[in-house]
This record gives C-alpha cells, sequence and structure tokens, in this order.
C-alpha cells in the first residue's frame, strides 16, 4: 500500500495527493493506497480511466475492494467485491445489487504522467 504524506492545494482548494505513476497502474487491476488516513482503493480501466473508490467492503467489513474485479455493467464500470461478490458503480460508488449501500468515490486526474487523488 503507498502512503501519501504531503498535500498540495490547487487554486479551487481542492487537495490533491499524488498516488504513483500513470504507467505503474496494470489495466483491470486495483490498487490500495492510504491517503490522508483513508484506504482508497484506484482502477485503471482498458481505456486508460481512472476510478477511485473507498477500500472497504461494506458487507464483510475488510479493506479489499482495490482486489475486486473490474468490468462493466451495461456501459457502467464496476467492480465486484473479492468476498462476496457484490458489484459497485465505479462512477457513482452505488452498489448495483442493493441500491441503499454505496462506496465512496474520489476525483482522479493525472498530472505530468502521475495520478492524483482528491480526498476533499
Amino acid at each position: 500500500m503507498t502512503t501519501v504524506q504531503k498535500a498540495p492545494v490547487t487554486r479551487t482548494g481542492e487537495r490533491w495527493e499524488a498516488i504513483c505513476a500513470y504507467a505503474d497502474l496494470i489495466p483491470e487491476r486495483g490498487a490500495a493506497a492510504l491517503v490522508r488516513g483513508r484506504q482508497i482503493a484506484l482502477f485503471r480501466a482498458y481505456d486508460g480511466r481512472l476510478f477511485a473508490v473507498g477500500n472497504r467492503d461494506p458487507y464483510s467489513g475488510a479493506y479489499v475492494m482495490s482486489r475486486g474485479i473490474i468490468g462493466t455493467r451495461g456501459d457502467e464500470p464496476v467492480v465486484a467485491t473479492p468476498m462476496h461478490k457484490q458489484v459497485f458503480s465505479l462512477v457513482t460508488g452505488v452498489c448495483l445489487d442493493e441500491p441503499a449501500i454505496a462506496v465512496p468515490t474520489y476525483p482522479t486526474r493525472v498530472t505530468n504522467g502521475t495520478v492524483e487523488v482528491s480526498v476533499e
């Protein structure tokens, strides 16, 4: 797991945290990062898009979302939890099997080849 220490502030007040090089992320695999005390699951899709969600599986309580299986349901990019296989939208964080349950989502961007996540 990557631990991020410093928090640069942008003009809009968002705090972007540098996580890793974009090239270090393997398409269709997750990576976990500790960002300002929060465990984040980061995913790079085959089409190059990045997604970040909370790493805690709300069903099992285990911090394993980064080990989930990513894919799609229709056009929706999703991750299936490795424990019980519930499916969550990588865009909204909502569980597609039980919409009352969700994981947090976080904005991502790439700056000069470095993946950044905002936890604000």
